[in-house]
């Protein structure tokens, strides 16, 4: 079974986020929920925003890197639109890592790491096809540089534009996809 660190998004620690990481410890996963937004969290996007952009990217950067600080074991990093960002940073620069699956959000390998990509840390991608949020030519980079490591690279669209809709507390849920997502992820967390 897989150790899995899974970052919430811009909106925080929400109950949501608890009750998906209850569905990989369902599955015998071990789970780490960070929480880099000093107990805040948020139903609104506005809100959610307003307390990344008084952070900044330097400071959850440098939160994102304390918080792998205790890290040792192999593991998964996981996590949601700006969890993302955590999620891929870490699987691109940790030694632990041994995979990354992101949700919401992918960037350019190069935006992550000045070398390639590990050639031990295959990536999962799970999107709407038509999130605002999501840009198909960042994956499409991300896919190129985790391939031209020799690790394997797996992108999924689902239908609509509902950016967070696996969060089951968001008015943007879809049960239908998310429930395919998690089997996804499920499968992919077993090979770690």
């Amino acid at each position: 079974m897989a150790e899995v660190v899974l970052f919430h998004s811009a909106l925080g620690l929400r109950p949501g986020v608890h009750a998906i990481a209850d569905i990989l410890r369902e599955a015998g996963h071990t789970v780490t929920l960070p929480d880099y937004y000093d107990g805040e969290y948020f139903d609104d996007l506005d809100g959610g925003l307003r307390k990344r952009d008084s952070l900044g990217f330097p400071e959850l950067t440098r939160r994102f890197r304390k918080i792998s600080e205790t890290i040792s074991r192999p593991t998964v990093f996981a996590g949601f639109s700006l969890g993302a960002m955590a999620a891929q940073l870490l699987a691109a620069t940790h030694p632990a890592a041994r995979g990354a699956v992101l949700l919401h959000g992918a960037g350019r390998a190069s935006e992550f790491t000045d070398g390639p990509w590990p050639s031990a840390v295959p990536v999962q991608v799970h999107y709407a096809e038509n999130d605002p949020w999501m840009d198909p030519e960042e994956v499409d980079d991300l896919r190129a540089a985790v391939t031209a490591a020799g690790a394997a690279f797996e992108a999924y669209t689902y239908p609509g534009d509902a950016h967070l809709f696996t969060d089951p507390g968001l008015p943007e849920h879809d049960p239908e996809s998310a429930a395919l997502i998690w089997r996804r992820v499920l499968a992919f967390l077993d090979g770690r």
